[in-house]
Order: structure tokens, then C-alpha cells, then sequence
């Protein structure tokens, strides 16, 4: 199975999981916020920092904002969809700001890219590699543009069947993709455990042989973490600064304290998974010899005696004779006297 490389960092079997802290619209339209989301995520030890590369006209139609002249619950108080899309959008400018802060505090910058426009303003920021978001799977203009840059891609896959994933992984391999990597990924927000099925993992791994990932939309870092021990090598996680914040993911993101615990124990995760073959290192064999058990005498025997099983008992240090050796042992006479709680050695018998 091919890995992916991104900005130089293998991402795939083998390799620790890759932590991308999804700030995407969480910067709220405010550069200065935007940045210190990128110190944080940087400081977290997250791997990337992406983001979504949308405008008010390439994401939703006319009709919908005008569908929408109230945006949420409290319609007395909110703004209109258009509001809202318009000011969490990131402009041209803004994606060269965003880009260059990321180039400073050294931590990979790429994007969501959800039409031809926005590839192209990606690609004059020399993105390393590409997001498609799960609502984009069945968006094959979209996928073949994409795979016209011939970079790795990163493809969510919420409320997508399998047949849906197979097409779009054929459309970006057959039009020139880099390496591709899934991720599961449950498209409601919060995601609740019993909905999460990490088990799908497995299941594309084994029908498209890429590597798999897992797209966090569940509260804290449980899930994540378990997604890692069961063989995740991304996990993307909404990150913010304050899940108190206005805006539209703050309330399902991790904050610096969650960020910086799911970074280290994923690492930690995936550092316990180790080997598939059972061996018992150096450490433990050393361990052995003073946690296992050697034959001791239990009650005094005069030499020539032969052993019986009620002469003898197994104690700590483990580095004489071994419980699993008594068979060796009994009915084979003593070559000295021994003691009650002597330690009985190879050399007593003849």
C-alpha cells in the first residue's frame, strides 16, 4: 500500500498518525484570530493546519440564500445565510496571509477546495496537498480538477456509499491523482459514539487498499484515539480556541487542552500498537528473573535423599530451577544436606 507525502512527512501504514487541526471557518472572517488559531494548533503539536477554500458564489446557490433570509434558530437575532457565508469566507488575500503565517511557524497549510477557482488560487500557494469534503464525493468535475494537479488527496467520506467512494476513487486515480487516503468521517455534528461504526475503517481498507483516516465530529478525544488504535494514520479534528465562541463549529471542536491530548496520545497510542509477532524482549526476559519462581527445600534433607514434590516449593528470585523443571528433578538423589528454604541448584544432583 503507497504512502502519501505530504510537505515531506510519509503519511500512512507505519507511520505515527497525522493531526490536522481543522480550523477551517472557525477564524470567523477575523485575520488576527485566524493566526493565533494557527500558533495554537502549531504549539499543540498538530501536524496541518487546513482550512476551506469557498466563496460566497462557488458553495451555495442564489436561490438557497434567498431560501434563507434568516440563518438558524432565533430568527430575530440571526443574520441571513448570505451574511453569514460572506463573512466566514477567506479571500485571495487572506489564503496568501493564512498560507505565509503557516510557512513562519512551520506547520503545513492546506485546504478544502470546493471549485475550479479556488484549485487554482491553492495552487499558486503551492498547497503539498488536497481535501475534498465529504459533500463533494459524488462532485466528479470537482475530483477530476483535482486530480489535475497530481497531488496527494485526502477524501472524506460522510454520506457516502461504497460505490460512491470506488467512483471517486477511480476518477481521481484514472485522472492522475497523487496518493489518495480516505477518511471515515459521520456527517452530523456532534457525532454521537453509538453512530461513529470506526469499524468502516477496516472495511475500506480492505475493499480499496489505500490508506484509511478518521474525520472527527464527535465531542473530545475519546473516539479519535480509538480510531488510532484501530489503525487510523489521520485523524482531523475541528480546532478552536474557545468552544464558546459564535460561529458555526466551535461548539464540536477541540480546544489548545483537548489538541494538545489527542496529539500526544495518539502518539502514544500508536507507539503501543508495536509488533503483530509475540516476543518477549530484553526487558521482560531480565524481569522474569526476579519475577518467576525457583525451587526451594521446605523442610531439611540429609544428603543421598531422593526428592519427592512435598519436599520442595517454587519462591521468588525466578533464576534457579524453573517450576516447568520439576519433572527433571524428582526421585534424583540430594548430592548435600539441605535446609529449610535453601535454594536448590542443578548442581545438587548427581
Amino acid at each position: 500500500m503507497e504512502k502519501l507525502n505530504i510537505a515531506g512527512r510519509l503519511v500512512g501504514a507505519g507511520e505515527p498518525p497525522y493531526i490536522v487541526a481543522e480550523i477551517g471557518s472557525n477564524h470567523n472572517g477575523d485575520m488576527d484570530l485566524c493566526k493565533r488559531l494557527i500558533d495554537a494548533a502549531k504549539d499543540c503539536g498538530a501536524d496541518a493546519a487546513k482550512f476551506q477554500s469557498w466563496s460566497k458564489w462557488s458553495l451555495i446557490s442564489k436561490a438557497e440564500y434567498a431560501r434563507n433570509t434568516k440563518y438558524g434558530t432565533d430568527h430575530a437575532k440571526l443574520p441571513s445565510l448570505e451574511d453569514e457565508v460572506e463573512k466566514y469566507q477567506l479571500n485571495p488575500e487572506q489564503h496568501r496571509e493564512v498560507a505565509e503565517h503557516c510557512r513562519k511557524r512551520d506547520i503545513t497549510f492546506f485546504s478544502s477546495c470546493f471549485s475550479s477557482s479556488e484549485i487554482e488560487l491553492l495552487e499558486s500557494l503551492d498547497v503539498p496537498a488536497y481535501k475534498i469534503a465529504s459533500m463533494d464525493v459524488n462532485h466528479l468535475p470537482l475530483l477530476e480538477r483535482v486530480a489535475q494537479t497530481r497531488k496527494p488527496v485526502i477524501l472524506s467520506t460522510g454520506l457516502a456509499t461504497l460505490g460512491e467512494i470506488e467512483r471517486a476513487l477511480s476518477v481521481l486515480r484514472e485522472g492522475g491523482a497523487g496518493e489518495v487516503a480516505l477518511l471515515h468521517c459521520v456527517s452530523i455534528y456532534p457525532s454521537a459514539p453509538e453512530i461513529v461504526n470506526l469499524r468502516n475503517m477496516a472495511t475500506m481498507q480492505s475493499a480499496f487498499d489505500v490508506p484509511v483516516g478518521y474525520s472527527d465530529h464527535s465531542i473530545g478525544a475519546s473516539i479519535p484515539l480509538a480510531a488510532v488504535a484501530l489503525g487510523a494514520c489521520i485523524i482531523e479534528k475541528h480546532f478552536t480556541l474557545d468552544k464558546g465562541m459564535e460561529g458555526w463549529d466551535h461548539a464540536v471542536s477541540a480546544d489548545p487542552l483537548e489538541m494538545s491530548h489527542l496529539v500526544q496520545e495518539s502518539r502514544n497510542v500508536f507507539s503501543s500498537l508495536g509488533s503483530s509477532v509475540r516476543a518477549v524482549n530484553e526487558s521482560q526476559l531480565a524481569k522474569r528473573k526476579v519475577f518467576r519462581r525457583r525451587m526451594v527445600a521446605i523442610r531439611s534433607l540429609k544428603k543421598g535423599e531422593s526428592l519427592t514434590p512435598n519436599d520442595i516449593d517454587f519462591k521468588r528470585p525466578g533464576s534457579g530451577i524453573r517450576p516447568d523443571e520439576l519433572e527433571y528433578v524428582v526421585g534424583r538423589p540430594l548430592l548435600r544436606d539441605l535446609q529449610s528454604e535453601d535454594e536448590i541448584e542443578w548442581a545438587d544432583f548427581g
